[in-house]
């Protein structure tokens, strides 16, 4: 039986990824900053591991018997004051140490689809910068690059609750959003295999104005939407790179640019964003 050291575990995709990795017959093992945060994981985890992936002294012996390291783990929104490169660089490079360390055989990163093309984002520095060193470190990895999370789309759903929503620009610009389970079973199903790079998205292919529509209906009411001018959106992105640290305006800048460009990956899945939308409207 292979073991596998899940890394991320309690965020949208790594709550997917251990269920998949135990139904699909592997032994995990699940790092957390809290144990009582893998409470409701319990039947997917073997054996938990506490530590900080920004403390590399928490670390040790995290990768002991482990065959495949998993980890998602990333700045998604600013909760600890940590900058990107202490955590999706030097968090997932303090991983990659002690997986070498310990002998383990394959290092599965999730990155950022279309990232080459956002290098000025220091969100995407991070992770590219991490990147390198998984290529140079003599691993097997598989890097997964994939577009928008169904979770991502959860603000659309606010907005429609409230009455009003909001795009940039026209709202024209397309997006292929994946459901964490069609994501994690790609992911996990890809393991075994040799493929060094895989990009992904979902099944359908929606404007930001389609999504926010989509989610207006999951309510049963009239899409209300409001467009904001592209320089509306640059001037508050100035002014938030002069008035606060990239800790703060890192996280906004990264979505506030992924919503105004296409993001058309390769299609893969079952599940769909309408059907998430109604089991996720009364959750919110």
């Amino acid at each position: 039986m292979k073991k596998v050291l899940v890394a991320g575990a309690t965020g949208y995709l790594g709550k997917f990824v251990l269920r998949e990795f135990k139904k699909q017959g592997y032994w995990t093992r699940a790092l957390s900053r809290n144990s009582s945060k893998l409470e409701t994981l319990k039947e997917y985890i073997d054996e938990e591991f506490i530590g900080e992936v920004t403390n590399a002294n928490s670390l040790k012996r995290i990768c002991e018997d482990i065959d495949i390291v998993f980890s998602s783990i990333g700045i998604t929104n600013q909760k600890d004051n940590r900058t990107f490169m202490e955590v999706d660089y030097q968090g997932n490079k303090n991983l990659l140490d002690e997986a070498i360390k310990e002998g383990a055989s394959k290092f599965i990163f999730i990155s950022v689809f279309n990232a080459e093309n956002m290098t000025d984002l220091k969100g995407i520095q991070a992770k590219l910068k991490f990147e390198k060193e998984l290529k140079k470190s003599g691993l097997d990895y598989l890097i997964v690059y994939p577009n928008g999370f169904f979770s991502d789309m959860l603000e659309y759903l606010k907005m429609a609750k409230k009455g009003r929503g909001f795009v940039f620009g026209s709202g024209e610009n397309k997006i292929n959003p994946i459901d964490g389970e069609d994501l994690a079973k790609a992911c996990i199903n890809a393991a075994a295999g040799n493929e060094k790079e895989m990009t992904i998205g979902g099944p359908d292919v929606f404007t930001h104005n389609e999504i926010l529509a989509t989610a207006f209906d999951t309510y049963g009411r009239k899409s209300k939407i409001i467009k904001i001018p592209m320089w509306v959106r640059n001037s508050l992105l100035g002014i938030m790179r002069f008035f606060t640290s990239v800790k703060t305006y890192g996280p906004v800048e990264f979505f506030m640019t992924v919503l105004t460009i296409d993001l058309i990956a390769p299609a893969y899945g079952d599940h769909h964003l309408r059907d998430f939308f109604i089991r996720n409207k009364d959750k919110i």
